[in-house]
């Protein structure tokens, strides 16, 4: 028979481990509460994500190369606007703006100021992947050889505060903030 010291160690012991397949507790998958005021001030601070179907948000990555960014803002029912800057160097970089949809499980970017110059995106582990080729009509969206096909942008914040702040340089070389104001 073991000592009353081993006795009680192995009776902790079953009880902590007899501890670790407890059940749930009744309500542990209860919903979200969007109305607590800490959920609030995460999501308008784009600390949590808000929700897979809205794109809203700044997306951006830093390279050897320079800066890649895009910013996405609410445009209506069912519809976001975006500005993207692409940079492949000194001097030479790639922007262009336009609109952005639900389309299926993607997204469809449509770009402002060419005809038939859109593409449809994927969203993956908060990553936006434009595709590795887009249509020949986006040709002129960047000077030079450069292009946006396989641009891929992380995910850096949900909130639309954000994504309104993002400042790039225009064609003049200002800073602007294209989804700033309509």
């Amino acid at each position: 028979m073991p000592s009353p010291r081993v006795a009680g160690l192995l009776v902790a012991v079953l009880l902590l481990v007899g501890g670790c397949d407890r059940a749930k507790r009744d309500g542990a998958d209860a919903a979200i509460d969007t109305r607590n005021p800490l959920e609030i001030a995460a999501r308008e601070r784009g600390v949590v994500r808000a929700d897979a179907s809205d794109p809203t948000g700044l997306f951006e990555r830093t390279h050897e190369l320079g800066r890649d960014a895009m910013c996405v803002v609410p445009e209506g029912a069912g519809q976001w606007r975006f500005a993207v800057s692409a940079s492949f160097g000194p001097g030479l970089s790639c922007n262009a703006r336009g609109t952005i949809v639900r389309a299926g499980e993607d997204w469809r970017m449509r770009f402002a100021g060419i005809e038939g110059c859109e593409a449809l995106v994927h969203e993956e582990d908060d990553e936006l992947r434009l595709p590795g080729r887009l249509p020949s009509q986006c040709d002129s969206l960047c000077p030079s050889r450069a292009s946006l096909s396989g641009l891929r942008l992380p995910r850096a914040s949900w909130s639309a505060d954000d994504a309104k702040g993002l400042q790039l340089r225009d064609g003049r070389g200002n800073m602007v903030r294209p989804c700033g104001s309509p």
